[in-house]
């Protein structure tokens, strides 16, 4: 086990994909034994230590470099429940050395020609660069705070390459007109609806076909999930196209997960080209959840913050990652997941304040069941900045039985207190006992401050759906 990597489990390093001098593999290995003790390092050649607690956030399972998941918690990885969420420890180890802030900058994803490379040899280039004696010079006569200052541009330049450019900073979406029926009633301050929609194990649209016509008139959009828990179904890309020509208005997700960032950015121009005006950008659930055989499990190729940064880019800027400009960018409102139940309030205000820096404008929820632990994050938001910022739509659902419940309560980034598993327990009509459960936790949402709708989740039936909006006096 490395010294400063908490529970690292061994994976194998890196090594360059490109012939290297004898010098150059000389210094590789002496990195790779040095930091793969200390730090478990794997030479992924764009090391964040400086940023990161020193604590590598490579050993993520999903490799995820600005946050955790969505299944965040204090006691375990959601992944590997044998070992802690890496995450959770970099926060809380920067939270001790009062560096909590400095991991709001949204970090690039890896430079794959760098991959088993000297991370310590882009320290040598530019202090060479800069000139030796000019550095010592400039470390020695500066005060303490400018000492600093200068610390960390000098890092900040070797881990914000120009062709990410990353900061802490938001970076909203500029003036424009509403670009879907969602944004529209969001901003014009309507109470918005939507609905979980998982595509069909099937060759046709026909099962598709009547949930959504099922649906019409009860939400403002529906969710096309992107193969939710891992396990693949119709596209969503299809689904949402087929939604949008059925007269609904799909909001499209796309998981992190099952791509890279070329075909992500191709996948955007896409959904853009074929009409699709809402996105919803999330890291998506590991393969382990899923059945076997088992898809790829090392590292993904960007996370969700860097996906959301990719999408603005490419909306706002017209500029694909490699720098090239687009001739018509695309237009779309621009989503992130959120998780109130991951880990803590304090951590996940972080985690979405990254977001809505890197260019979210509306936030759809995991379900939410304790509205105490709901009501701390919303002040966590409020304290940095994003409550009002942003939209904010909670996640819920009819709760069915008390198996349904211990069900729900097993999912990552979900919490279901005791209290509701007891009323369940003692009621001689659970399923009863749930639908009215989820009707108090609709009328206490709709109340909180800074919720500016519902995302319904995990419906069956449509028709159930149509009764719980009517006895919640939202239809």
């Amino acid at each position: 086990m490395p010294i400063l990597t908490p529970s690292r489990r061994w994976q194998q390093a890196y090594y360059p994909f490109k012939k290297r001098r004898l010098s150059q593999k000389i210094e590789e290995a002496f990195e790779r034994s040095f930091k793969g003790i200390v730090w478990g390092c794997r030479m992924c050649g764009n090391c964040l230590l400086q940023e990161t607690a020193f604590i590598c956030p490579m050993a993520c399972p999903k490799g995820l470099r600005n946050g955790p998941c969505g299944g965040s918690t204090p006691d375990h990885c959601c992944v590997d429940e044998s070992r802690p969420c890496i995450w959770y420890e970099i926060y809380r180890r920067a939270d001790k050395m009062g560096r909590l802030d400095k991991l709001v900058e949204v970090l690039p994803p890896l430079d794959w020609d760098k991959a088993g490379t000297s991370a310590l040899r882009d320290v040598y280039d530019k202090v060479l660069d800069h000139g030796v004696s000019k550095t010592v010079t400039t470390i020695v006569k500066s005060s303490t705070d400018e000492r600093k200052e200068k610390w960390d541009q000098f890092f900040k330049d070797i881990r914000q390459p120009d062709w990410w450019d990353g900061d802490d900073q938001p970076h909203p979406a500029p003036t424009h007109e509403p670009v879907s029926h969602l944004e529209k009633i969001l901003l014009e301050g309507q109470f918005a609806l939507t609905c979980e929609v998982v595509p069909a194990i099937s060759g046709n649209f026909s099962a598709f076909d009547v949930t959504l016509s099922e649906l019409q008139g009860l939400v403002d959009a529906v969710n096309i999930t992107d193969s939710a828990s891992a396990t693949p179904r119709v596209s969503p890309l299809a689904c949402a196209i087929r939604a949008r020509e059925l007269g609904t208005e799909p909001v499209l997700q796309m998981a992190a997960r099952d791509r890279t960032r070329l075909s992500f950015q191709a996948d955007l121009m896409g959904a853009s080209a074929s009409g699709i005006r809402n996105i919803l950008l999330i890291t998506g659930d590991h393969p382990n959840k899923g059945s076997q055989p088992f898809s790829k499990m090392d590292i993904w190729d960007y996370d969700s913050v860097q996906a959301i940064w990719m999408a603005r880019k490419l909306r706002d800027e017209a500029t694909f990652l490699d720098g090239r400009n687009i001739d018509e960018p695309p237009s779309y409102f621009l989503g992130a997941a959120a998780s109130p139940n991951a880990s803590t309030p304090k951590y996940q205000g972080i985690r979405a304040q990254k977001k809505m820096n890197a260019g979210a404008q509306f936030f759809q929820t995991n379900l939410v069941f304790d509205i105490r632990n709901f009501e701390e994050y919303l002040e966590a938001l409020d304290q940095r900045g994003v409550l009002n910022k942003v939209y904010l739509i909670a996640g819920v659902t009819i709760i069915r039985s008390i198996n349904n419940a211990n069900y729900l309560n097993k999912l990552p980034g979900v919490t279901m207190p005791n209290w509701i598993i007891q009323r369940l327990t003692e009621s001689k009509d659970p399923k009863q006992e749930g639908y009215q459960l989820s009707l108090e936790l609709i009328e206490q949402l709709k109340d909180l401050p800074g919720v500016h709708g519902l995302h319904f989740m995990a419906i069956s039936n449509p028709a159930k759906l149509r009764c719980l909006l009517k006895d919640s006096n939202l239809l």
